[in-house]
């Protein structure tokens, strides 16, 4: 088995990178969600709500973003901090509220105009959102993401799930992309849903274990390169053939392991090529509970 797909996402549910490598942290690929959009009330933003946010195109900055939109306007916003008085306040994101920092006036100007009544916030303290403690261990923390540091899918299962849709619906089949489920890594050489009975895996030099299947939502019925939402697909067909703990569900969640006598934030490196291997398999996740 190999890596063959890395993608960050460095505003939440807003375009990915696509990078060769990424350095990996106890939250997630380095970049990954720091930021993210939140309303009036502070809660998260997604595509769920706005399928513009997802046409918004995000690169990294030594020491902050950048933001294109699809009509060619760019900005650059540096990291805010409190520590120089940019205001922070409390967000959410699925029942989890933790502090996060403002981004300047001229990026909050820039968001309203090209998306609406939105804050753009980022997550200063990566260490200040615990994931959650029924699937892991005290300490473990992760970004601006749903739940979890990092999430793995396979090929062979997106083969597997586009054989299905051509099958039953051929009148509305197009293949599904990969890039539609927002993986951060992306494995090639497993048997169609193999994944299911991962418990702990190596990538490259480092370990993962693997927390909980992921449930998926509408965002995955929406064209990532258009921002076209339409049809069914794939929740239709993943309901009726691949619900795991009552959820239609597509890849697994991961948590990164700090390796023997590495300290500080970044763990190791991830590369396209690396092998991937299964150190502990266990019996596949229920459909209907635990």
């Amino acid at each position: 088995m190999q890596l063959t797909g890395l993608h960050v996402y460095p505003v939440k549910s807003m375009y990915r990178l696509s990078p060769d490598t990424a350095e990996v942290q106890p939250w997630g690929l380095a970049g990954d969600r720091r930021w993210m959009l939140a309303d009036s009330a502070g809660r998260f933003v997604s595509q769920r709500e706005d399928t513009a946010l997802g046409q918004i195109r995000p690169s990294l900055l030594p020491d902050g973003l950048a933001l294109t939109a699809p009509d060619g306007s760019r900005i650059e916003i540096p990291a805010p901090a409190q520590a120089v008085g940019d205001p922070a306040s409390e967000v959410e994101v699925w029942g989890d509220f933790f502090p996060a920092v403002e981004a300047a006036k001229e990026a909050q100007i820039w968001i309203a105009e090209h998306l609406g009544d939105y804050r753009l916030m980022y997550l200063e303290n990566p260490r200040a959102r615990a994931i959650e403690p029924e699937y892991s261990e005290p300490g473990e923390t992760v970004s601006m993401a749903d739940g979890y540091p990092l999430l793995l899918t396979t090929t062979a299962s997106l083969e597997r799930l586009n054989e299905l849709i051509a099958a039953e619906h051929p009148d509305e089949y197009q293949p599904l992309p990969m890039t539609r489920f927002r993986p951060s890594v992306v494995v090639s050489g497993t048997e169609p849903w193999a994944e299911d009975g991962w418990r702990r895996v190596r990538i490259g030099e480092l370990t993962f274990k693997v927390a909980k299947p992921c449930g998926r939502c509408v965002i995955t019925t929406t064209d990532p390169e258009t921002g076209e939402r339409g049809g069914k697909e794939p929740l239709r067909t993943l309901a009726k053939h691949h619900r795991l703990m009552r959820k239609a569900a597509f890849g697994q969640n991961l948590i990164p392991e700090r390796p023997a006598g590495v300290e500080g934030d970044v763990l190791g490196t991830l590369r396209l090529g690396d092998d991937v291997e299964v150190l502990e398999d266990g019996a596949h996740w229920p459909a209907d509970g635990r």
